[in-house]
């Protein structure tokens, strides 16, 4: 089974975080099983000095994971980011979607969310044209070859998702 995957796409400080929060409440609200990644094109760690996990990890370690009752972390080292398509089917084979922030250069099909305060050109149109853009969220009136969603209005965000991919 193919786990089915949207990617939100933007240019930083245009409101991804915020509008990708309200549609995982309204998915859960909907009854749906909702994995996320977050692309981050900086080096980050969860695993912090002085933690059991972070000495197994800096003793040699090339994968840990942590488990509990409740959920799991793994940190696995790597020496180039694996493509999305394999994160996703491996780590997210039991969801009903997966949304993810950022990919912007993978072939998933994409939402750029654009708020013209911030930039009125987008990064899927104009210059470059992405193939695999599905729609715009935005907060301007925008004529577009693809759907231009309310980028205030969470919910339509959301019933866009849900009939393209859910249904």
């Amino acid at each position: 089974m193919t786990v089915k995957a949207v990617s939100f796409v933007a240019k930083s400080g245009t409101g991804k975080t915020t509008l990708l929060e309200k549609v995982i409440i309204h998915l859960k609200e909907r009854g749906y099983k909702v994995g996320v990644i977050k692309h981050d094109a900086h080096r980050f760690d969860i695993d912090h000095p002085g933690k059991d996990s972070y000495r197994l990890t800096a003793a040699g370690a090339d994968t840990m994971l942590i488990s509990s009752p409740e959920k799991l972390a793994i940190i696995k080292k790597h020496t180039q980011s694996p493509p999305i398509e394999e994160l996703i089917e491996t780590y997210f084979g039991d969801m009903d979607i997966v949304v993810t922030e950022g990919f912007k250069k993978s072939g998933m099909p994409k939402i750029e969310v654009n708020r013209q305060e911030r930039s009125t050109s987008l990064l899927c149109r104009g210059e470059n044209y992405d193939a695999t853009l599905i729609a715009v969220a935005s907060d301007a009136e925008l004529e577009l070859d693809v759907p231009v969603l309310d980028l205030n209005d969470p919910c339509a965000v959301t019933d866009f998702i849900e009939e393209t991919f859910l249904q």
